[in-house]
């Protein structure tokens, strides 16, 4: 087991390797008695570990719809409903159990009953270990996009068990590797190296190239986080913790698109290759960085292309992200490898001959 320190006004520990559910009681502290234990429907043959670990705790258990479906806020309020009828105070805990969705619900939940109670995030998905579950954002999603109504809430602690990856379906441990790729190219250039030279074996759950690139994007994120939690900015001109947001502006105008439908994962990649197109269009990396982005998502299975919506329906999504200002569109991009910065108010000529680039109809 590695832990790596999340420093900042609420410290907290990220474990991650094997058979982690043991440490659960000690994260949560002696003076928590009651639990709820909010989990994804579909793992509730995955969650018994975390029920015994909870043995002398009393828990009320809260399933959950599965992935993107979860964040809504009437699953929201049932979830807080039930808290009001258990009578949970702020003495008491939400421990998570699932993926980057069940998560973020899960945190948001949290953070806003009573004003906010202590939180454990235990997550299942490559996706949710090394996004969802590090950094203390939560969110649910509204007919306009997502994420958008939310709140910063740090964990108490993170529990990464990678045992849990080998559950996976394959399609859903490549499109974690967005993320991770992700990392690689805002601040880590090792994890590019490692991802470019892995075998397909390499990739699997257990392997220790996996194990590395699991804690390298943790890594990223918790520098990051810890310099910035709620995307102030950075020192010197870096964009802080919007860095993180890489690819996701596009990303999650997809995402709505398909009805969420496509893995969050899968439509980062995409975006991160949009965002390198529109970076070179605007003069800022040259043509080898881009096609960088292509070669190593492609590497590990993800789409680098993207045509199933008009050019005009993703824009207005777009414009509505959280990033942008008011009618200024803010992109992340990229200076060179490992230095993120803001392309604001890009031509729209730039926008759209970015989408005919990676396939879509501009």
């Amino acid at each position: 087991m590695s832990t790596l320190h999340v420093g900042g006004a609420s410290p907290y520990d990220v474990h991650i390797g094997s058979g982690l559910a043991g440490l659960l009681p000690g994260v949560l502290g002696d003076s928590v008695a009651r639990v709820a234990l909010i989990h994804a429907a579909e793992l509730g043959h995955l969650v018994a570990d975390v029920h015994g670990a909870l043995a002398d705790r009393q828990v009320l258990t809260l399933p959950v719809p599965t992935g993107e479906h979860a964040k809504t806020a009437q699953t929201a309020n049932d979830c807080w409903e039930a808290l009001g009828v258990a009578g949970f105070t702020r003495s008491d805990a939400v421990v998570t159990f699932g993926g980057g969705a069940t998560t973020d619900l899960g945190g948001f939940v949290a953070a806003t009953w009573l004003r906010g109670v202590k939180v454990v995030h235990v997550p299942t998905s490559l996706l949710a270990m090394v996004d969802a579950a590090v950094g203390g954002k939560t969110g649910i999603n509204t007919g306009a996009g997502k994420n958008l109504v939310g709140s910063f809430h740090e964990p108490a602690g993170v529990l990464c068990d990678l045992d849990l990856l080998s559950t996976l379906p394959p399609e859903e441990l490549v499109a974690g590797m967005g993320e991770i790729v992700k990392c690689g190219f805002i601040a880590d250039p090792e994890i590019l190296r490692l991802v470019e030279e892995a075998s397909q074996a390499d990739l699997l759950p257990g392997a220790p190239v996996l194990t590395e690139l699991v804690e390298r994007a943790i890594a990223v994120k918790i520098a990051v986080v810890t310099a910035d939690l709620k995307e102030t900015g950075g020192p010197d001109g870096h964009p802080g913790r919007e860095a993180l947001n890489y690819g996701h502006t596009l990303a999650h105008a997809i995402e709505r698109a398909e009805g969420y439908r496509i893995r969050h994962g899968e439509a980062v990649a995409i975006g991160c290759v949009y965002a390198a197109e529109l970076a070179q269009l605007a003069g800022r990396i040259d043509a080898d960085l881009v096609q960088r982005h292509r070669s190593a998502l492609a590497k590990v299975g993800l789409p680098t292309s993207y045509a199933g919506s008009g050019f005009e329906d993703l824009l207005a999504t777009m414009r509505v992200d959280k990033k942008s200002r008011g009618s200024q569109l803010r992109f992340l991009v990229l200076d060179g490898l490992a230095r993120p910065g803001v392309l604001a108010g890009p031509e729209e000529s730039w926008l759209r001959e970015a989408y005919r680039r990676i396939g879509g109809a501009a």
